[in-house]
């Protein structure tokens, strides 16, 4: 069998997320397996990178799948591409080493979450940026920033539940924050991320930059590991995968 990779770009917007459900065929894995098994008269599955949730959005997401077939990887491409909805789009699919695996394989994620905090409406954006009511000090998030970057239990940081038994350690290689006129643009790249972690890493640092709390709050989080003393989960709207490294 052969082993593909594509590169997935996609609007998240209405969508249940990347991975396949059973109770819908509303979600991103599920429609490129729902293509790929019309083009092969079989069931395929495809593994990705990374399991972004209902309504996030990703610039250069990664899968591979297996098959058996006389096609290129450009004519896959092309084929995929005739049948995925528009909000939906492979950017590239080529030929890879059988053991590769693009969960597995990853070494390292890049997410970015966009804030607007202008009065000002950005009506054209809306999908793809979160408004907030109050202007952020960007300073004082920058310096709270620094304060996650490492390796740390995240667990307060994320929302899995309580009996989640997996290590919930992570490390945080960057979180580059800056204003680029009315948008607030946070950037983290790490070896992976929990559950709603980049959102609730944004909703803290928000809360921070608003006056709402302070930067210690976050050396509390990670000693307690309790949800409670860490920022709100963000909406999903502004939050984007932007790469994932190997």
């Amino acid at each position: 069998m052969t082993n593909f990779k594509l590169i997935i770009q996609y609007d998240g917007s209405r969508y249940q997320g990347w991975q396949r459900l059973g109770n819908t065929d509303n979600t991103i894995q599920g429609k490129i397996e729902s293509v790929l098994s019309k083009m092969c008269c079989h069931s395929v599955e495809i593994h990705g990178a990374g399991r972004t949730d209902a309504g996030v959005h990703a610039m250069a997401q990664v899968a591979n799948f297996k098959i058996n077939t006389d096609k290129k990887a450009n004519e896959i491409k092309e084929y995929i591409n005739t049948y995925l909805p528009q909000d939906i789009g492979i950017l590239s699919c080529e030929v890879v080493h059988e053991r590769f695996h693009a969960r597995l394989n990853a070494k390292s994620k890049h997410y970015s979450y966009r804030l607007w905090d202008s009065k000002d409406k950005n009506v054209f954006e809306r999908k793809y940026i979160t408004s907030l009511d109050c202007q952020l000090n960007v300073n004082k998030m920058q310096d709270a920033a620094k304060l996650l970057c490492g390796t740390h239990d995240f667990r307060a940081f994320s929302s899995v539940n309580k009996r989640f038994k997996k290590s919930t350690i992570r490390t945080i290689e960057k979180i580059d924050i800056k204003r680029l006129g009315s948008e607030v643009r946070l950037d983290f790249y790490g070896d992976g991320f929990l559950y709603n972690m980049v959102r609730i890493l944004t909703g803290t640092l928000m809360e921070i930059g608003t006056g709402e709390r302070n930067k210690k709050s976050i050396l509390k989080a990670l000693e307690s590991l309790d949800r409670q003393d860490a920022g709100i989960t963000m909406p999903p709207q502004g939050l984007i995968l932007q790469e994932i490294f190997y």
